[in-house]
């Protein structure tokens, strides 16, 4: 039986020889790219065109069609290739977009004329005329077909240079594979001739309803290296307007170019057809921490596209009874006897199949994500680990600084006891903004002020602590703003261990004198770099990394102070200083649009469960949740302990 996806689905690939079966609605060129496991296009083979068509493990047609099929070898794709997509284009004198054809159809089925094992049909294609179709990719030591359907209005050489092509390059490899390709064949396609979706497009889909924008959309999970929405693609605007859909997979820093060997019982379970056992670190990197948090956003992407899947075929299948619905009131044979009752039931029976369905393949995607976060959890470092995990019975300072930081855990409505590690790039890229405020919250609408206060400031605290744990000891420094002395219980561990830089600083002169510090430190850090002489600095210049923890913001704090605040946020994180805000919005809001821009920049957390953040692929609202020790638990004093003992034992 033939599984057919929606966009953004996936399914296992069982066998190493397929081959790709394209059905289109009008001539087109049908290419593979060959990409890594970022989805990036490196190297000289990533392309099988008509003037190259055969790379290792792929052959693609010669020819300008509208129907074609190409071969995959699944065992002879290089080691270091992880993705192979297919791509149709428009050739230049055809049509001007895939919106203004009919719905192209693309399967994998088994070689040789074979059964499908997959297909998917493209729907919802506007002013594109290159897209990626699907892509065949490797997960654990296995092969996925996912449905892509993303594209580009300026062409191939777009699709290309969004891979990781310079451009130049693009648009000649793109020029050359539009110049090679044979004239088109005389063919006489008609829609009702193509495969379909769920058996019926004889009535044109009709798009799902877009909801209304929010007043704010959901910030950005920040993805190092990669925009908002991805390339090409606005990011969203302040009147939230929605951005461009990207299912572009995050391009993950990477240093190694081989990718683990797929263990034994998990290749024994792709010949099963059975999901492979999930192992901690199955993934790429040069140490376990890079593979581990490769693979922590690996399962971030696939619960993020799984769920889409079933959403997108949920509101199909609702699309599709109400259309049936409307057909059969609007039938006048039906208004004789009961023959209307069985077309409304027989609709509506129509519709919970293909539910079912997709709520099938969705508990199985989340099976196996929950059975991979079982076996990841356990084996994250401490940087990464929550803070009742045993991991931090045992943690010692290191030597070396953390390649990511643990924020807290990310959940789904439709599974909230899947969790997903919030990991982000160390140094931080962007500054840190822990929201006390009780607007636009649920659940802090229900806090009392206090406790929200604390909550927060409680949270900035941890934060601290973990950065100050997994760092070297003579290598990370805290500075701390309580203008009014307001946060003082939550900052009596970081007092009492003595590991702050310097006591919090209160009331206008301290805050004044702060600034002035960080403020020139990010300006004789920036000129030595420039200069190319870092080991000139002044001798007083601390050059660990600064954190500062801004705590009742805009209490003491004026014109001037504001000002040097928008500064450290703009231009401390490329020279190791990061800022950390615990404030109300709301109470900030005196100073109008001039502290817009600092808002904007920072990345908005909050003390209590929230939905406002969005995942760079198809922008769900995650549900964020605090990671913050157990109750009574004394792992914070522990960890603060031996920071203050390492920096005893370093100090010359």
């Amino acid at each position: 039986m033939t599984a057919e996806l929606v966009r953004g689905q996936n399914h296992p690939v069982s066998q190493s020889r397929v081959e790709i079966r394209v059905s289109a609605g009008t001539p087109v060129l049908a290419l593979a790219s060959l990409a890594d496991e970022q989805g990036r296009l490196t190297g000289t083979e990533v392309l099988a065109h008509p003037g190259a068509r055969s790379l290792p493990g792929v052959h693609a047609p010669a020819d300008l069609a509208d129907r074609h099929t190409f071969a995959v070898d699944l065992d002879d794709v290089a080691a270091d290739v992880h993705r192979v997509g297919v791509l149709l284009v428009l050739p230049p004198g055809g049509p001007v977009r895939f919106g203004a054809v009919p719905a192209s159809y693309v399967a994998v089925a088994a070689a040789d004329g074979g059964t499908e094992i997959a297909g998917y049909t493209l729907t919802g294609l506007d002013a594109e005329t290159a897209v990626t179709a699907l892509e065949l990719y490797r997960r654990q030591g296995a092969w996925k077909v996912r449905a892509v359907g993303q594209g580009y209005a300026d062409g191939l050489g777009a699709l290309l240079a969004d891979g990781g092509m310079p451009a130049p390059a693009a648009r000649e490899l793109a020029a050359t594979a539009l110049r090679t390709a044979a004239p088109a064949k005389e063919a006489d396609v008609t829609l009702a001739a193509m495969p379909t979706l769920v058996g019926d497009l004889r009535t044109p889909q009709t798009p799902a309803q877009a909801p209304a924008p929010a007043p704010e959309p959901p910030d950005p999970i920040p993805v190092s290296g990669v925009p908002y929405a991805g390339t090409p693609g606005p990011a969203p605007t302040g009147d939230g307007s929605p951005p461009t859909i990207s299912y572009t997979h995050p391009r993950r820093r990477r240093t190694s170019s081989e990718p683990p060997e797929p263990a034994p019982r998990a290749a024994a379970a792709a010949e099963s057809g059975q999901p492979p056992r999930p192992v901690a670190g199955d993934a790429s990197g040069w140490s376990m921490d890079e593979r581990l948090y490769n693979q922590v956003w690996g399962m971030f992407e696939d619960l993020a596209r799984t769920v889409a899947a079933y959403r997108s075929a949920v509101e199909f299948a609702d699309s599709r009874m109400d259309r049936e619905l409307d057909d059969a009131l609007s039938d006048p044979r039906h208004r004789i006897g009961g023959s209307g009752n069985a077309a409304r039931d027989t609709a509506r029976a129509r519709r919970e199949e293909l539910v079912a369905q997709a709520q099938a393949v969705l508990d199985r995607d989340l099976a196996q994500l929950i059975a991979e976060a079982e076996v990841v959890e356990p084996a994250l470092p401490a940087s990464y680990a929550r803070w009742d995990n045993p991991v931090w019975h045992g943690h010692r300072t290191p030597e070396e600084g953390p390649l990511a930081l643990r924020l807290g855990d990310l959940h789904l409505p439709e599974r909230p006891d899947l969790r997903i590690p919030m990991l982000v790039r160390v140094p931080l890229e962007r500054g840190l903004w822990i929201d006390n405020g009780r607007t636009g919250s649920e659940a802090a609408m229900a806090m009392d002020t206090d406790r929200l206060r604390r909550a927060a400031m409680d949270m900035a605290v941890a934060h601290a602590v973990r950065l100050l744990a997994v760092h070297p000891a003579d290598r990370f420094s805290v500075h701390v703003i309580d203008a009014a002395g307001a946060g003082a219980a939550s900052l009596a561990p970081l007092v009492r261990a003595g590991v702050l830089a310097a006591p919090p600083a209160a009331g206008a002169a301290g805050v004044t004198r702060t600034l002035a510090e960080l403020t020139r430190r990010v300006d004789l850090v920036q000129m030595a770099l420039k200069a190319g002489a870092p080991e000139d600095l002044p001798p007083d210049v601390d050059t660990a990394d600064q954190l500062l923890i801004v705590h009742d913001f805009p209490h003491g704090f004026d014109d001037r102070a504001v000002t040097q605040l928008r500064y450290l946020a703009d231009e401390g994180a490329a020279v190791g200083v990061h800022l950390l805000m615990v404030a109300d919005r709301d109470e900030a809001s005196a100073y109008g649009p001039l502290l817009d821009p600092l808002w904007r920049s920072l990345m908005r957390l909050s003390p209590v469960p929230d939905n406002h953040l969005a995942d760079p692929w198809v922008h769900h609202a995650w549900t964020f949740e605090p990671d913050l020790p157990p109750q009574g638990s004394r792992v914070l004093d522990q960890a603060l302990d031996r920071v203050a003992e390492a920096r005893r034992t370093t100090r010359p």
